[in-house]
């Protein structure tokens, strides 16, 4: 087989494509709920990425439409993506804030509201985490940086 041109890569990354990456993203966030390998907030993904930067395999960056004018959040974004290409842990853009909480439990805890701008991900301790859904997550992630699209964008449809 020839070459694939950069037409034939980029219609690789089809609607039916992203649709199959967004469900594996669901479910590897179903999974690590009950487990308790989620870290969720700007804040504390920050902390957790300078204690034990080895232990993230997925890095979840959320945004609305208004967040995009919101200077400080775009910063805390830069610097959480550097951090992230810097120690290869693969990453993500969700552009549906309400779809991302219903997924991790409503968006509450403790009855306050979730600050769901960036989730990370951490593999359990107890073993190497070998999920399937978070093989393709993380393979999706890999080519599209090949592509130098190093933060892809995902959308979580509506369920």
């Amino acid at each position: 087989m020839g070459k694939m041109t950069f037409e034939e890569l980029s219609g690789d990354y089809s609607a039916e494509r992203m649709d199959t990456v967004a469900k594996a993203l669901e479910e590897v966030l179903s999974l690590a709920l009950p487990q308790g390998c989620i870290t969720v907030g700007v804040y504390e993904a920050a902390k957790s990425l300078n204690v034990d930067p080895d232990n993230v395999v997925l890095c979840i960056l959320a945004t609305d439409d208004e967040d995009v004018k919101d200077v400080a959040l775009q910063i805390h974004f830069t610097l959480i993506q550097a951090f992230c290409c810097e120690n290869d842990i693969s990453i993500l853009r969700v552009n549906n804030t309400r779809r991302l909480a219903e997924i991790l439990g409503g968006g509450t805890q403790g009855g306050e509201p979730m600050d769901l701008h960036c989730v990370l991900v951490t593999s359990p301790h107890s073993s190497s985490w070998k999920d399937p859904a978070l093989s393709k997550v993380n393979r999706f992630c890999r080519e599209s940086r090949c592509m130098d699209q190093w933060v892809p964008i995902i959308n979580l449809p509506e369920r």
